[in-house]
């Protein structure tokens, strides 16, 4: 990479897992994306570079280990993409290879219910890098459905999948209404809302499921949801990160209140 990706702008300290570490607070650490543990070393590294913030870094240990080390670089990348990468051309470039290597893992590896979760990702956050109205005219909205849709199928309890979901109704009818987004694409508020509370009762110490559920119930509801939005708002920044991704979430979710 010839341009070094800008740095975790936060103390890393305590989110740098070393040894024993990462193996117990394993459940914690992947509690959102039901990630196995994998029983490579080089994967294991690749991960703690992840989860303390060293995206850049965790990406080139994991393309370069290959195999189940790839869910952490794909990962990295995205996130990094998301929270840091302030050049919109190169933002989008980053999501369009994760979705591109997300595809191929789709055809290798495809019970791998992240192969499938991180492509909706990558494709949902470049669709509101172009524009919701954009990406449902390149018809990007089909294709993050159903790759979210397989990553319940595979495990029910992903989370952060619920938590895209919840998103991916609530953005459906922010941009086009409820009568068209329900008759075009099957989005309806009530299933966005369903996405959203059970992504809270799976993994209750998420900021970024509150920070999602916040917007995309005013998105859905409009004003009369925004007192509930406020508060899990304030809940999320209240929120104690494991690591470098879960201090962004928060790190953003105070941005939104103070805004």
């Amino acid at each position: 990479m010839s341009t070094r990706w800008p740095p975790f702008p936060h103390d890393a300290t305590a989110f740098r897992y070393a040894g024993t570490a990462l193996r117990k607070n394993w459940p914690r650490l992947h509690r959102g994306d039901c990630e196995p543990w994998p029983a490579d070393v080089k994967a294991q590294d690749a991960w703690r570079a992840y989860h303390a913030g060293d995206f850049e870094h965790a990406v080139s240990l994991g393309r370069q280990a290959g195999g189940a080390a790839l869910a952490a670089a794909d990962k990295a990348a995205m996130i990094h993409a998301n929270y840091l990468e302030a050049d919109a051309a190169r933002k989008l470039a980053l999501l369009q290879d994760v979705a591109a290597r997300c595809e191929q893992r789709q055809r290798t590896q495809p019970d791998d219910a992240n192969a499938w979760y991180f492509h909706a990702y990558a494709l949902g956050r470049y669709s509101q890098g172009i524009s919701i109205a954009t990406a449902l005219a390149q018809g990007l909205g089909g294709r993050i459905k159903a790759s979210l849709d397989q990553a319940l199928a595979l495990q029910p309890a992903h989370a952060d999948a619920h938590v895209a979901l919840g998103t991916w109704h609530a953005e459906i009818i922010d941009k086009v209404g409820s009568l068209v987004g329900g008759l075009t694409y099957g989005a309806k508020k009530e299933a966005g809302e369903t996405h959203f509370r059970r992504a809270l009762e799976l993994n209750p110490e998420s900021a970024i499921a509150r920070t999602e559920c916040a917007n995309g119930l005013v998105m859905m509801f409009g004003k009369s949801r925004l007192g509930e939005a406020e508060k899990l708002y304030a809940e999320a920044v209240a929120c104690t990160p494991a690591d470098a991704m879960e201090c962004l979430d928060i790190a953003a979710a105070r941005a939104e209140m103070d805004d």
